[in-house]
């Protein structure tokens, strides 16, 4: 089976079976992808790069690095240090990966605008300024809150970047106040630009062809105001995961 980044800059493949997918809400893969993080994995002697140039690795802890495109900013691997195996994402395969979700990896974690299984909570008051960070912090900055209605996306671009699905709300773009600022910007089909930290992989913005701006939620550090709304793109959801939070859900944009 074949996987790529959303430019192609990182191209591998794996031979089944596959894992089943876990979908991760630890504060780490919530930064990096800008939501939540699926992870299938296969053993090494399964997987094979068969292009390279795009990779990037970044050392998250002293057990595991991430593995991302340097160019497009897609969020790819994860490979536990001394252990015989590559997790990699299941929304970056090029066919359906035939497999389902064996669990909800570290729940308690997930940002407080959704739950990992069912509906969202309701929105945390008070939230007059919400602060956002890359995962390695080479990018900082705050925004007036709250984070208000938060639309997840479900497009294949989306979950090439993502690494799952990605859920995103609506900013001014000059309300962004950098206390650092480190970014790679990809331009992706249709002419919008994906903003990301080079270092780490992290997903921050994505400014369209019309100069709508979106801020990605798992960026923003908790208690954020903002609430999962609904789903778009649902026609191009990968089949490893069912969307089971009773939110209004559309086949394209609208």
């Amino acid at each position: 089976m074949r996987g790529s980044c959303l430019c192609g800059g990182v191209v591998f493949e794996v031979t089944p079976p596959l894992r089943e997918a876990a979908i991760c809400h630890c504060g780490q893969c919530r930064k990096q992808s800008g939501h939540a993080w699926a992870a299938s994995a296969v053993p090494l002697d399964r997987f094979r790069l068969t292009r390279s140039d795009g990779l990037r690795w970044f050392k998250a802890s002293e057990s595991a690095s991430r593995g991302f495109c340097k160019d497009c900013g897609a969020t790819l691997f994860w490979q536990p240090h001394g252990r015989d195996q590559m997790s990699f994402s299941p929304s970056a395969l090029d066919e359906p990966s035939g497999i389902g979700t064996a669990e909800q990896f570290m729940p308690e974690f997930a940002g407080d605008y959704y739950c990992p299984e069912g509906p969202p909570p309701a929105p945390a008051k008070g939230v007059s300024r919400l602060r956002g960070s890359c995962l390695c912090g080479a990018n900082r900055f705050t925004l007036p809150g709250p984070m208000g209605p938060v639309t997840a996306c479900h497009c294949t671009q989306c979950r090439k970047l993502s690494g799952h699905y990605s859920a995103s709300f609506d900013a001014s773009e000059a309300d962004l106040d950098w206390q650092s600022r480190h970014l790679a910007e990809h331009v992706a089909p249709g002419g919008g630009r994906r903003g990301f930290c080079p270092d780490c992989g992290s997903s921050m913005f994505f400014r369209a062809a019309d100069g709508s701006f979106s801020v990605e939620a798992g960026c923003i550090d908790a208690p954020t105001g903002g609430r999962l709304e609904s789903h778009i793109f649902v026609a191009d959801k990968a089949d490893y995961y069912t969307i089971d939070d009773d939110l209004p859900q559309h086949q394209g944009w609208d």
